[in-house]
């Protein structure tokens, strides 16, 4: 089967963890062992991950400089895509003993600039602060900010990908038996010009709507939304609270979860369904469990066996 796997920014950098590269390291080396299972079992993968706590960090490193020094986000993404881009890509040739080739590929994805997205910030990036220094930082630098769980985080645009023009790339790097990392922090946002030129915009897409139209795109077979919860749970946060291991795309949307956690999991493994493949939510040390429909919650159109 052809399996993309979207590694969620949380579960390479958990939270409370200081944004070291020893720490990303560490979680990265985990991650790999459970991605190397899939390919061992004989797969085609495709890797994407999160950037959240990275992008962020670099942001705030860029505000020692002058205003107009900064990089804007586009470029801050494209930064990590590679970072963590090379951090996967070599502990995965590490877990596969050096004979299998792995590729990161920097990947564009085009956005709709008229997205209203632009105009209401959701997507979590950099640490997470009190609320009182949230607050704080907020007015000093002009940030959006939501609460994020227990704690604040800053907030950025994140419009829906539209189209992904590098996926051509990505079937070249497939015809020749690459195991591909790509699209990374749901990809560097840029959009088309009148006369057919693209540039960067400032934004964040979220990685997993672009992790299911790059699946749909693709042709995979089966998407796995991988984080550090091990399912969906109805009730999560209650003493009722019960993991569930089948939902139709109807089910999934009904749930109404939180839109800066579990929310965009779900929409995009609805998404990825209603074009006919099957998408799992779970832990990434279940990763080949969950293609195996062992562990976490499945979402698929077909009705369940």
């Amino acid at each position: 089967m052809l399996v993309v796997a979207a590694v969620g920014g949380n579960a390479l950098l958990q939270r409370g963890q200081p944004l070291t590269a020893e720490a990303q390291r560490a979680n990265v080396k985990i991650a790999a062992l459970a991605l190397a299972e899939i390919v061992r079992a004989g797969h085609q993968l495709i890797v994407t991950h999160g950037n959240g706590p990275q992008v962020g960090l670099l942001a705030l490193q860029g505000a020692a400089y002058k205003p107009d020094e900064a990089y804007p986000l586009d470029v801050l993404g494209a930064e990590t895509e590679g970072m963590i881009g090379y951090l996967i890509e070599q502990e995965l040739e590490n877990a596969l003993g050096h004979d299998h080739a792995v590729a990161t590929l920097l990947t564009q994805v085009i956005v709709d600039p008229k997205d209203a997205a632009f105009g209401a910030p959701t997507k979590f990036v950099g640490p997470v602060y009190t609320q009182q220094e949230a607050e704080t930082r907020a007015q000093a630098a002009g940030w959006a900010i939501a609460q994020d769980g227990q704690y604040w985080r800053r907030v950025v645009a994140s419009p829906k990908p539209v189209e992904i023009p590098d996926l051509r790339v990505v079937r070249l790097l497939l015809d020749q038996g690459v195991t591909v990392i790509c699209a990374g922090g749901g990809g560097i946002p840029v959009v088309r010009r009148a006369d057919g030129s693209m540039i960067g915009v400032e934004a964040v897409i979220d990685k997993d709507a672009a992790s299911a139209l790059l699946a749909a795109d693709i042709g995979a077979d089966a998407l796995l939304l991988l984080t550090d919860v091990e399912a969906v749970f109805s009730g999560f946060g209650t003493d009722t609270a019960k993991a569930m291991q089948w939902l139709s795309p109807e089910e999934g949307r009904a749930l109404q979860m939180p839109a800066g956690s579990m929310g965009p999991k779900i929409e995009a493994a609805c998404a990825f369904a209603d074009q006919g493949g099957v998408a799992s939510i779970g832990r990434l040390a279940d990763a080949l469990k969950l293609l195996n429909g062992a562990a976490g919650t499945r979402i698929s159109a077909a009705p369940k066996s």
